[in-house]
Order: structure tokens, then sequence, then C-alpha cells
């Protein structure tokens, strides 16, 4: 994490880069992440529900509480996988003229994308396709709270 944090600070260093988290899974990664950026900046976040196969099957279930135009733009993950969330939220973001466009994820299986062109600058650990829980993330709402990532076969 700190590696990421000093990656950020040297590329913001000036600015107030503004970190926007997509709920649920991101929390435990966002506020890690943000500890671990030595310069000042913001939160906020989104929330998306997806519904069908396709990026025209998700919706924002919350919005930004602060409007971003000008503003350089660090989006959060926790884990890019198709790329189709992340590639919905930055056409989102990017009508709202941010200054900068990037997204943070702590998982990345880039291996996996339907969709190229995505601004993914900070990338925490490539991870191979298997299924975990823990530290944020979760089988049918449950497993977020435990303290570290665990391999949903070891259940």
């Amino acid at each position: 994490m700190r590696e990421l944090g000093a990656e950020i600070a040297r590329d913001y260093e000036g600015r107030e880069p503004v970190l926007v988290g997509s709920l649920k899974a991101c929390i435990p990664f966002i506020t890690d992440l943000s500890r671990a950026i030595p310069i000042h900046h913001n939160l906020d976040f989104i929330e998306l529900a997806g519904y069908g196969e396709d990026a025209e099957g998700i919706r924002f279930l919350k919005d930004l509480d602060a409007e971003i135009e000008g503003r350089h733009v660090i989006l959060v993950d926790a884990v890019i996988d198709t790329g189709m969330t992340m590639h919905y939220l930055t056409r989102s973001m990017a009508v709202r003229d941010p200054a900068s466009l990037h997204a943070a994820t702590l998982f990345d299986r880039p291996y996996r994308r339907l969709v190229d062109d995505l601004p993914v600058r900070y990338v925490g650990f490539t991870i191979p396709d298997e299924f975990f829980v823990g530290y944020g993330f979760e089988l049918e709402e449950r497993y977020r709270n435990l303290p570290d990532l665990r391999l949903v076969r070891d259940f």
C-alpha cells in the first residue's frame, strides 16, 4: 500500500486529487490507500448496481456528493476484472469534465478484459482467476469483515 500511496503522491504533487471509491468492496482498500497517500486529497463514493450482462445494465445507486469538474480524479475499485463496470464508470465521470481521470485497483485481472482503453494507472497486484472473500470482498453479503483474503474453496 505504501508503494501505491507514494506513487500517487509523486504523480499528484502540488495538486489535491479526489479518490472516488466504488462501494462496497473498496472500503478497506480505499481506507488503507488514503492513509498511505501523504498529500492532501479528498474522498467521495459512488455505488453501482448491475443488472443484465453488459455495461448498459449498470446504474447508479449513489452518485458523487461533490462536483469533479476541473478536479484530478482517481477511480478506486477493489478489483478490475472484465472492465465493464470501470468502462461505464469512466464514461460517466469523463462527461463531468475532470482535469484528469485515472483508476487505482488493489487487484487486477487484465486477462479477463472485455473492453480496452481503461485508465488503470495504479495496480496493487495482478491475481489469478480465483474467487476471494474478506478485506471487503463478499459472498452473498457475508465475509466482508474478514481481516484477510481467503479463497472461497477454503471454506
